[in-house]
């Protein structure tokens, strides 16, 4: 499964220029749907296209490991 750190990529943007970021914001300014931040948020193993996590990489200025990672979840360990 894939877990996001969008959450935290949006504390830490908030700590480095003290200025209030919000998930429709981040739609706004990426171009991304406006669910989608919410969504990639808030769901647990949210499925989302390359071109939406390019764009959230272009605009926390950081790498897709930075924004996602692959994590096992219980279906998988049980294949192992």
């Amino acid at each position: 499964m894939i877990r996001f750190y969008l959450q935290e990529m949006i504390a830490e943007r908030k700590f480095k220029t003290g200025k209030k970021v919000t998930l429709e914001m981040i739609a706004r300014e990426t171009g991304v749907s406006k669910v989608t931040p919410s969504r990639i948020s808030s769901q647990r193993g949210y499925n989302t296209t390359t071109d939406n996590i390019d764009k959230l990489c272009a605009y926390f200025e950081c790498s897709a490991g930075q924004v996602m990672e692959h994590v096992a979840d219980k279906s998988e360990e049980l294949l192992v």
